[in-house]
């Protein structure tokens, strides 16, 4: 019970960020765990961990909130971002 109440009060508090924010919150705590799963049960894997999904997530998130812009793939295989058409 105390989980799902937990899990309430960090989405009601996730409500009013935008994509980057909310990426950084769980990418960083996703990457804190699996840093700690990963190397073991130390902070030093926490923290690394929890950086680079941090980083991750707001990269990610940061580019879902850019609004009128798409992303193509050229012939080449990459992938980049225009207007949209």
């Amino acid at each position: 019970m105390r989980k799902l109440a937990f899990a309430l009060a960090v989405a009601s508090g996730l409500a009013g960020c935008t994509n980057a924010e909310k990426g950084a919150v769980i990418g960083g705590v996703g990457g804190a765990a699996l840093g700690t799963a990963a190397g073991g049960n130390d902070v030093r894997n926490a923290v690394v961990g929890g950086a680079i999904g941090a980083v991750a997530g707001t990269l990610i998130g940061a580019a879902a909130d850019r609004r009128g812009y798409c992303r193509f793939r050229d012939r080449n295989g990459r992938i980049f971002e225009a207007p949209c058409r």
